[in-house]
């Protein structure tokens, strides 16, 4: 059979049998066994293990559990409301400012967790009511949360960046440095809609935040500085040449532990045990599933799917851009339906070839690829945030919530746009700090 049929066979196979319920990695298993016994023969299922471990064999991998054990720590604590209040504290003069306050709560707690839902469960269990107290529409309330929430996948450290790494053998140092600046400029794009949708509603004075005296607002600070000291200090070892993300990640790891212990007495060992057995439950389905995406990308590559559809695209005749926008098309569809990590596992090994060969940078491209994976935790059908800030406030819509991210979406796409147009947004940084890349 001709590869690219085949290939085809593959798509309309795995888009069939995650759409039955089954999770993601057994899935992407269950699709690789029955196309290997199918057209290569019994005698090669017997590498499928091997290739399964193979793939876990990653020293880089560690870095995972010790990354979702810092977001765990601090998710466990009040470190999300506090975080809240000392931005609505220091933001209070602005119009509009509680929004703004808001958003900025969602990118540096996004920054200390690594986690999107989590970012809107923490923000938006104060964030919300307190924006609907003061006058602001639902949709606002609700949608700049879960808008705000996503980028815990973009700004560092990232899980999603380490498995983009990970699936594509690329620098995790690079990528964290290239999510850095376009994060920034999200937040701010996300920040000036905000300011101009309230002073386009004309209540500008009165969606002001309540007045706080300078010791009020310092006095909030020590609650909040040892966790963003930390994240400094993660990202100065792993850029200063003074330790591996892997080693970072156990210290981060552990200071945050230390840290949730001392200033919100998180003592009890219950509490400590749903930390790790939370994190670990996290760390497995994640590492599971980029073992199943290292058998489903074995057998594309053996059945030489991967190599047909590279060269396929190779061969159009199509400006390089026309192809970039295709890609965004097909990145964007699967993320409605499939979570980022399970996108960039499945998609990464089949696109990084076409992208390189087409003139791309890859780093660049983890970078747009990451921000097609928020857009999809926004939108239905799955749309993970939208559900969570549901389930915070079950009184507003779902229809409302998402008609209130939309605007948010238009900041994502303007974001792509420029990042088309500036591929330095993202190279930037990572060549100043790192060098020119090889």
């Amino acid at each position: 059979m001709d590869p690219l049929t085949l290939g085809s066979l593959v798509a309309l196979a795995t888009i069939g049998v995650l759409f039955s319920g089954i999770s993601v990695a057994a899935g992407l298993l269950v699709v690789s066994a029955g196309f290997i016994l199918i057209f290569d023969g019994a005698s090669s299922l017997s590498l499928m293990p091997e290739v399964f471990f193979g793939k876990l064999d990653n020293f880089a991998l560690l870095s995972i559990p010790m990354f979702i054990i810092m977001g765990a720590a601090i998710s466990s604590t009040r470190a999300g409301a506090d975080l809240y209040e000392a931005l609505e504290r220091w933001l209070t003069r602005i119009p509009g400012g509680l929004v703004v306050s808001n958003l900025g709560a969602c990118a540096l707690f996004s920054a200390m967790s690594g986690s999107s839902p989590a970012t809107c469960a923490a923000i938006g269990k104060m964030g919300i009511p307190e924006m609907r107290k003061r006058g602001y529409p639902d949709a606002v309330a609700a949608g700049s949360i879960a808008a705000g929430g996503t980028l815990g996948i973009l700004i560092p450290p990232s899980v999603t960046m380490i498995v983009y790494g990970i699936a594509t053998e690329t620098s995790i140092g690079r990528l964290f440095l290239a999510g850095v600046v376009p994060g920034i400029l999200l937040v701010a794009l996300f920040m000036l809609w905000s300011l101009y949708s309230t002073w386009k509603s004309g209540n500008a004075q009165v969606l002001q935040a309540g007045n706080y005296s300078w010791r009020e607002r310092i006095e909030i600070l020590p609650r909040v500085l040892p966790f963003l000291a930390i994240i400094v200090g993660v990202l100065y070892a792993m850029y200063g040449g003074i330790a591996t993300p892997s080693e970072t990640a156990a210290v981060g790891a552990l200071l945050c532990l230390l840290i949730a212990m001392v200033i919100y007495s998180m003592w009890s060992p219950r509490a400590i045990w749903t930390v790790l057995r939370d994190s670990t439950k996290e760390s497995v389905m994640i590492l599971f599933i980029i073992g199943a995406a290292g058998v489903f990308s074995y057998m594309l590559s053996s059945l030489f799917i991967t190599q047909s559809i590279a060269a396929w695209i190779g061969d159009l005749e199509v400006n390089r851009w026309v192809l970039m926008a295709m890609i965004n098309l097909f990145l964007l569809v699967t993320g409605f339906f499939l979570p980022p990590v399970a996108v960039i596992l499945m998609a990464a090994p089949i696109l990084l070839p076409i992208i390189t060969t087409a003139g791309f940078d890859p780093i660049w491209f983890a970078v747009v690829l990451t921000i097609n994976m928020e857009i999809g935790l926004i939108s239905p059908p799955v749309g993970l945030n939208l559900y969570v800030i549901n389930g915070i406030a079950p009184d507003i819509k779902l229809k409302t919530i998402l008609m209130g991210s939309l605007p948010y979406v238009a900041c994502m796409v303007v974001a792509i746009v420029l990042l088309c147009l500036f591929p330095g947004l993202a190279l930037w940084l990572p060549d100043l700090v790192m060098g020119d890349a090889p």
